[in-house]
């Protein structure tokens, strides 16, 4: 209600459009005790966007008229999550709290709980107002400015703009109470809405917001969190009772507030986890012993401690609006001295502080959450959860479990605190101290061009950080041409990170990261953070994959693993639209469904068989990035060449992607229901093809598309979602699948059809002639000048910078100033040329205009509907395997 408007600037949309017309955007969120509003906007036009903005906070209007549509955004905004399991399991949690405790409520708000307190008599508008004028005060708010202006400026603009906000008493963030969060020995078991067994054993801590320096809590996750040898991680997966976890006090407001902290373990069980539940939590409380009798060490604190003060003294810069939220955030917690560094801090070893946490992690003050699929329907125990409607059933866990957990027996012999950690890095020299000038790279630059490997390499001369990225797209021998090959394949991946997880976790803790990704036919590698330890990692990896002999064991639990993966692929209707429209643009794409099936079927013997011959013919094409001097990348080339006995997989056997290229004129349709029968969502998806990114004018058209996009962003929010309330989702914007160009509109509605979201899509098209030509010329240089100075404004950070070049190299395109170029072009771009972009692509009445729409139904929609479009010259698309064997497809560039 806020940004509808103000006293000095009423019209409802004023500060949307400013910043849409200045290259920003801007946000606005509630945590569990305070609300964060937050913009960005080009350079220049920072004062004018903090006037609109700090109207906000001295005279907002808080339209009568525009309430009813704002209930339907926050509606829409619930309905978003309402399938959710970690949304589902918060609200069970503040649904079962103590009563009379603040956290014992429903913490979302919704179009119900709005609209029921109106009918109760309740002024809506009067209750915002006053919740406005209680909490709206100089006294309760932190503001966080970055710009390019002396600091001075700065200042005198802050004292201009918001001496106008009222002042007030001074926040206090001190502890409130005193009373339990939950009952203790109980065991709650919720109905998931994803494939899943989930236990969450949660233990409430005091408020520990004064002892940010010491960190105990952090602490305690490090040690209970750790996946190396001797953890409960190790020792439950030994036992095929579980495949991950996760520990420690979450970073979300509920989880450290100023009524207690909230510490969680998160362990994804195995189907034999979920039968022996009990035993599982036996062996966090025998770790939880073993701490207890354990002296808290001093060496591990300074462990984390040496990495906090690394990270900070190398942190690597946010994007600046990300930045002020978080330094916002910051000044509710920190003392003013470390505002800055408060997170990165561990001072003041206390082991009387770690002991004193460490005593609440007993079963009277623990709570058990168990979110299964396997669950019993059946019992009259179940409950409901009102808002979410989530059944659940409470049980009582056996006194003589909470009895042996209490103290228990024996600790298994396995279990010990972790070693030192090898991956801490040494090393912080930087490479670039003695490069002249002359000789510095602005781009990557090709130093290994050999059959079995390809090496790009760009020393960092921007960012001086001891980092670096490194990132490899391994070709694989037949590893995506067949069903039964890309099956095999995500399993391989899968059990190679399961084989190496103890390795890569130390290096994880060390600020030294791996992923390893199956992407198409291709194994995507990257290793990323501190260089010194890097080719120690690579080395490790690559004699793991070298010399990898799958176990039974593990294949069993990993084949559990990766059904449950596929079953849950498409829950999100979101991700089911992007996943519906890849299905029909690829040439080849093996449908998740079929994958299973294959799963299914699979034996460990059929693994053993297939490895080696996906490793027997290999090509590496990789970037290295960062503080590595070129011999030192070179290094990095011979590490690949000297430890993987590999053939070079020939060109003309590596798989290249192939692009349905849709008729000019055509109009196709895929609809499909939701994944999930209780998914109330519907998602249009529209998806306008432009041309195959490749020849002279490529980069010319790249940036009109950018330019229209700009332009037609702020418009297309405002009529779908502001005016119209489709709903909570509504965005536009260019797509690049296998380098061809496309634009997309896409809309999520838990209210209209997609039959009528996708004639709003249509409307809101055909108005863009009118809204085009009516631009006025100041209008176009604004949003013309906004996306130049984007293209043109400095990666924040190498890992930006990185992932630039990386996509020129997966794309094979390597135009690594891309950005640059566009801006050159856009320089003598028109608004003649955007008019006839539009005209030409999306414009109804187009010979060449060609649309692919992705209709997903959520459960409040009939899908018999879809019938309707064939009146309307649309194709439905039935059967995709015989579309594609008579369809034409671009040719393959990567």
């Amino acid at each position: 209600m806020l940004f509808m408007g103000s006293s000095e600037f009423p019209d409802e949309n004023e500060y949307d459009s400013y910043l849409s017309k200045h290259g920003g955007s801007s946000n606005a969120f509630t945590e569990t005790e305070y609300t964060c509003y937050h913009f960005e906007v080009k350079r220049e036009y920072l004062k004018g966007a903090l006037d609109r903005f700090s109207q906000f906070f001295v005279s907002p209007l808080v339209k009568a008229e525009a309430m009813g549509r704002e209930i339907l955004a926050v509606d829409s905004e619930f309905n978003q999550v309402l399938q959710s399991d970690s949304c589902r399991l918060y609200q069970l949690q503040s649904h079962t709290c103590s009563q009379g405790h603040p956290l014992n409520r429903f913490t979302w708000g919704n179009k119900k709980s709005l609209v029921d307190a109106m009918g109760s008599g309740i002024n809506l508008r009067e209750e915002i107002l006053q919740m406005y004028t209680t909490n709206y005060h100089g006294g309760m708010m932190k503001l966080v400015i970055i710009g390019g202006e002396p600091l001075d400026i700065l200042e005198g603009w802050t004292m201009e703009l918001f001496s106008n906000v009222k002042a007030g008493p001074l926040l206090d963030m001190s502890p409130k109470t005193d009373m339990p969060f939950w009952r203790s020995g109980k065991l709650y078991k919720l109905e998931a809405v994803r494939d899943v067994h989930s236990l969450c054993l949660s233990w409430t801590l005091p408020c520990l917001h004064k002892e940010y320096m010491k960190k105990p809590e952090d602490y305690l996750a490090h040690l209970l969190g750790h996946e190396g040898k001797g953890s409960v991680l190790c020792f439950l997966k030994a036992k095929g009772w579980a495949s991950s976890l996760s520990a420690g006090v979450g970073t979300g407001g509920a989880q450290c507030s100023s009524y207690a902290y909230i510490f969680e373990m998160s362990i994804r069980l195995t189907d034999s986890g979920l039968k022996n539940l009990y035993e599982v939590i036996s062996a966090v409380y025998q770790y939880i012993k073993l701490l207890k009798q354990s002296e808290p060490q001093e060496w591990i604190f300074k462990e984390l401690q040496d990495i906090g003060y690394m990270e900070f003294r190398f942190a690597e810069e946010q994007p600046p609006d990300d930045y002020a939220v978080d330094l916002a955030e910051n000044m509710l917690y920190y003392s003013e001295k470390h505002i800055v560094s408060g997170e990165y801090i561990y001072e003041g070893w206390d082991p009387e502080l770690v002991k004193h946490v460490l005593s609440f992690f007993h079963p009277d003050n623990m709570r058990v959450d168990v979110l299964s699929k396997s669950f019993d329907k059946h019992s009259q125990a179940i409950q409901c959860e009102p808002w979410f409607g989530t059944q659940y059933i409470e049980e009582d866990i056996p006194s003589s479990f909470m009895e042996s957990w209490r103290n228990p027996a024996q600790i298994d012999d396995t279990f010990h605190l972790p070693r030192k950690n090898e991956f801490i890095p040494g090393d912080f020299n930087p490479r670039n101290a003695n490069i002249p000038k002359p000789l510095r790279d602005d781009n990557p630059r090709c130093i290994v061009d050999e059959p079995f490997i390809k090496l790009w390499y760009k020393m960092d001369m921007t960012f001086n950080v001891p980092r670096a990225n490194t990132y490899f797209f391994i070709s694989v021998k037949d590893g995506y041409s067949s069903l039964e090959n890309s099956v095999l394949t995500d399993l391989f991946a899968n059990l190679l990170k399961d084989e190496l997880n103890e390795v890569l976790y130390q290096a994880y803790v060390a600020k030294l990261e791996t992923s390893l990704s199956v992407v198409g036919s291709n194994l995507e590698l990257k290793l990323y953070g501190y260089n010194d330890k890097l080719p120690i990692l690579l080395s490790s990896i690559l004699a793991a994959s070298q010399s990898f002999s799958p176990k039974s064991d593990r294949f069993e639990v990993i084949k559990e693993d990766l059904e449950r993966a596929y079953k849950n692929t498409n829950m999100k209707p979101m991700s089911h639209s992007a996943y519906l429209r890849l299905q029909v643009l690829r040439e080849i794409f093996w449908d998740v469904d079929e994958k299973l099936e294959v799963l299914i079927k699979l034996t460990f013997s059929d693994l053993v068989a297939y490895v080696p011959k996906l490793l027997s013919q290999l090509h590496i094409e990789g970037l290295c990035h960062g503080n590595l001097s070129v011999d030192e990348a070179m290094n990095i080339s011979k590490i690949f060449r000297n430890t993987l006995s590999a053939q070079t997989l020939p060109d003309e056997a590596r798989h290249g992607e192939r692009v349905f290229c849709i008729p000019n004129g055509t109009d196709f349709v895929r609809s499909a229901r939701v994944k999930n029968e209780l998914e109330e969502n519907s998602v249009v998806e529209v998806y306008f093809p432009v041309e195959q990114d490749i020849g002279k004018d490529a980069t010319r058209l790249r940036a009109i598309t950018d330019l229209f996009s700009n332009i037609i962003e702020e418009p297309c929010f405002d009529q779908l979602r502001t005016k119209e309330q489709l709903g909570y989702t509504v965005d536009s914007s260019p797509r690049m699948t296998y380098r061809v160009l496309a634009y997309c509109f896409r809309v999520m509605s838990s209210k209209y059809s997609p039959i009528y979201v996708q004639s709003r899509i249509d409307n809101f098209i055909d108005g863009l002639s009118a809204l085009l030509d009516g631009l006025d010329e100041e209008t176009f240089e604004h949003h013309r000048s906004g996306l130049i100075a984007d293209k043109l404004e400095k990666d924040p950070s190498l890992s930006y910078q990185t992932a630039d070049y990386w996509s020129q190299i997966v794309d094979r395109r390597y135009m690594f100033d891309m950005s640059k170029l566009e801006a050159e072009e856009l320089r003598t771009v028109r608004k003649e040329d955007v008019i006839s972009w539009y005209n030409t692509y999306i414009k109804p009445s187009s010979p060449k205009r060609r649309r692919l729409a992705i209709h997903v139904y959520g459960c409040n929609s009939d899908i018999a509907e879809a019938a309707k479009l064939q009146e309307q010259s649309w194709i439905a698309i039935d059967d995709v395997k015989s579309l594609k064997k008579s369809s034409q497809f671009y040719s393959s560039l990567c």
